[in-house]
């Protein structure tokens, strides 16, 4: 009975020393997610518990705990562009008789180390990757060598549409294999699709921490009818489709949202009234910027003050048109002015901290000219960046009759691309 009463005594003894260091370690696990009402609420006569795990109202308090985040602000560029064509000229230009292979590198040297300042930089492609097979081609159905996409990821280029007026040149195999050999190079393709699938999918492009969601649509496709069980393959301009879209890149938590138009009336120097009434419908919906295209002359850009549908005040920039980044047009084949000039449009978004809030930031606008000359064996296209060049006076190939047009196509396009900067409220036209 004796030895009974002992066992129980010592099971009694282990026990209590259990529970005893249970408390203690549940209070340290406690105190490594310590709150902001615990550290202020003291403990005991003195304010502390064990030393300095808990702070009463008499003392100091940690400024590290109680001062709110440190605000920090970062920022990355938009660098976009306008249409990148190859018309039957350029083809030729491009072809070694030498190699038998393509080249359109030296068409971007000039500009590139502009485009590489930019985070997302972008271009909209105007042409097809068809593949050999359909044979190379321009207007009116265009099919460009794969080595056209090798010269643009050596220029910069990291994003281009593809929804556009030509998208269709060569039906579904076009747009197939266009979106492969695109993505084989690491090119954001933005406004076609290989399936229903990818073309639901919101495709969010992350630089210097900005998630920025790209969306793109085309008026149509010259009349070349997509199947109606493929419409997936090219993204038209659908009001309902485009205001869907920017909602569903709101939900993925989308910071900034850039949309790509195809629109307007072609060698139209100024937007149409649609152009301006759809942008300012898309940035209420909830867009930040709208690069244009398709007029092949450029169009001035503008901020846009709207509202959405619940009132809140909404502000974007559209660039109407970015023109012809490059292309064999130009007045000397009888079409209008200012056919063979582009810009680099440039715009710095911050994002704010800690509050996320996106700025739109500042707009550089960068004219550009394609020049078009013959040395002793072919000929040959450049971009050419027009105040870059017109400070340094030095190119070989340029005239003095060069550089006199070039100069006054500078002043023309600072003037033209800045007459509509002011920002506009949604009653203004």
């Amino acid at each position: 009975m004796r030895r009974r009463s002992l066992i129980v005594f010592i099971i009694l003894c282990l026990l209590s020393i259990i529970l005893a260091a249970c408390e203690l370690t549940g209070d340290a696990n406690q105190r490594t997610d310590i709150s902001d009402a615990e550290t202020s609420a003291g403990s005991g006569a003195d304010g502390l518990a064990d030393g300095n795990d808990h702070v009463s109202d008499d003392m100091p308090s940690d400024p590290a705990q109680d001062s709110p985040p440190q605000p920090y602000t970062v920022e990355a560029t938009l660098v976009a562009v306008g249409d990148i064509m190859v018309h039957n000229p350029q083809l030729t230009a491009a072809y070694s008789v030498t190699t038998a292979t393509y080249s359109f590198d030296d068409n971007y040297v000039q500009v590139a180390p502009i485009l590489k300042t930019g985070d997302w930089v972008i271009g909209n492609l105007e042409t097809t990757l068809a593949g050999p097979q359909y044979r190379y081609s321009g207007y009116p159905v265009f099919n460009s060598p794969d080595e056209l996409a090798d010269a643009l990821v050596n220029a910069g280029f990291n994003i281009l549409g593809t929804a556009n007026n030509h998208t269709f040149d060569k039906r579904e195999d076009g747009v197939l294999r266009t979106l492969e050999q695109l993505r084989a190079r690491n090119l954001v393709a933005v406004g076609t699709n290989a399936s229903q699938e990818e073309s639901e999918q919101i495709q969010i492009v992350t630089k210097q921490g900005i998630d920025m969601a790209l969306l793109a649509y085309t008026y149509g496709t010259n009349g070349i009818t997509v199947p109606e069980n493929k419409l997936y393959l090219v993204n038209m301009i659908d009001e309902d489709r485009i205001q869907a879209d920017i909602a569903k890149a709101r939900e993925l938590g989308a910071d900034v949202i850039t949309v790509l138009l195809h629109y307007g009336n072609e060698y139209d120097r100024l937007p149409s009234k649609y152009q301006k009434e759809l942008a300012r419908k898309v940035i209420g919906w909830g867009a930040d910027v709208i690069l244009g295209s398709h007029t092949h002359l450029v169009q001035p850009y503008e901020f846009v003050e709207t509202a959405d549908e619940q009132g809140i005040p909404r502000k974007g920039v559209v660039i109407y048109s970015l023109g012809n980044f490059i292309s064999n047009q130009g007045p000397e084949h009888d079409l209008p002015l200012y056919t063979d000039v582009g810009v680099i449009f440039k715009l710095t978004i911050r994002k704010h901290y800690p509050e996320e809030t996106i700025e739109l930031g500042v707009v550089e606008t960068i004219p550009t000219w394609v020049h078009k000359y013959r040395d002793q064996t072919k000929r040959h296209y450049r971009i050419l960046p027009l105040e870059e060049v017109l400070s340094e006076r030095d190119d070989k190939w340029l005239t003095e009759a060069d550089y006199k047009k070039l100069d006054a196509y500078l002043q023309e396009m600072t003037r033209h691309l800045h007459s509509m900067a002011v920002p506009v409220s949604e009653s203004s036209d």
